[in-house]
């Protein structure tokens, strides 16, 4: 199948639709950030995902998409000259060969959390378990109901995480309390669509990937990370509402069924996203790449 290709001015205007959308969605960091202002929310997107505005508001076309009248992006990383005349394409073997180790783990990742089923009895207890029995916080906000009583509905729950990346915080009284222990090696084992903090990692894989991923589909991940991210700190133990932020009360049975229904939707979209960012860098219908372990997803 030949790879598509894009003139000039259609991949020109694609390029500039996607800086002003990026710009639309970092301005209100880029704002906080002049004036050298902090916020319990948002700037994780920027911080713990440690991408900059600028680096979001790049547009790439997607793997094998050839743009004409481009060479100068040869010299741009996982570039390789197209088929037209002065073309270029991102390209996947490329990155494939310098990256092996790297595409893998992205590739198993993707694949076998889009495989298996969600989990959703966490009730996003991974910020609660970071904070228990610790009078040492990772934020600044006070726990919106005491360190006693947010200890207290820890040990009310059974802890089920299972994203290394968040139960690699909890305090050491709250590590033995959770279901499985967790490591780094058998985090594509356990990663399952249900965990609002898999989700958000889709943001960093589309991002690992760089000029593989389209545009659009990149902005996609940063948008669901965006509104996971909402939910994370709603459903956390602080107090947020000097930022605007009405709690989710996972405490209570209200609270727990919100969760649920608005994690079963973030599933729901992290699983499609997923589903698109193989797509597009492996090609559809072309198969997996050489060593790959679809055959276990």
């Amino acid at each position: 199948m030949d790879s598509p290709v894009l003139d000039r001015a259609t991949w020109s205007d694609r390029e500039r639709a996607h800086h002003e959308r990026a710009d639309t969605l970092t301005a209100a960091h880029r704002e906080r950030a002049a004036r050298g202002e902090k916020h319990p929310i948002w700037d994780f997107l920027f911080t713990y995902y440690s991408y900059s505005p600028s680096q979001l508001r790049r547009w790439h076309p997607g793997a094998g998409v050839q743009l004409e009248d481009a060479a100068n992006r040869v010299q741009w990383r996982w570039y390789s000259p197209g088929s037209a005349p002065g073309s270029v394409a991102p390209d996947a073997a490329a990155f494939a060969r310098e990256k092996a180790a790297l595409a893998d783990l992205i590739e198993r990742m993707l694949r076998r959390t889009a495989a298996r089923p969600g989990q959703f009895g966490c009730f996003g207890l991974h910020e609660w378990a970071m904070v228990y029995r610790d009078s040492e916080h990772r934020h600044t906000a006070p726990l919106r109901l005491g360190q006693d009583a947010t200890d207290a509905v820890v040990e009310a729950h059974d802890l089920r995480c299972t994203h290394f990346d968040a139960f690699r915080f909890f305090t050491p009284d709250a590590v033995p309390r959770n279901r499985h222990p967790l490591s780094r090696e058998d985090q594509p084992s356990l990663e399952q669509p249900g965990c609002l903090h898999a989700g958000m990692d889709l943001y960093k894989w589309a991002m690992k990937l760089g000029p593989l991923v389209p545009g659009d589909l990149l902005l996609d991940t940063f948008e669901l990370a965006r509104d996971i991210r909402l939910l994370d700190m709603e459903a956390a133990p602080y107090d947020l509402s000097a930022w605007g932020v009405v709690p989710v009360p996972i405490e209570r049975a209200d609270g727990k069924a919100e969760y649920v229904r608005r994690q079963r939707e973030f599933a729901e979209r992290g699983n499609g996203l997923r589903r698109l960012l193989l797509t597009a860098w492996l090609g559809a219908g072309q198969g997996t790449r050489p060593g790959s372990d679809a055959r276990h997803s």
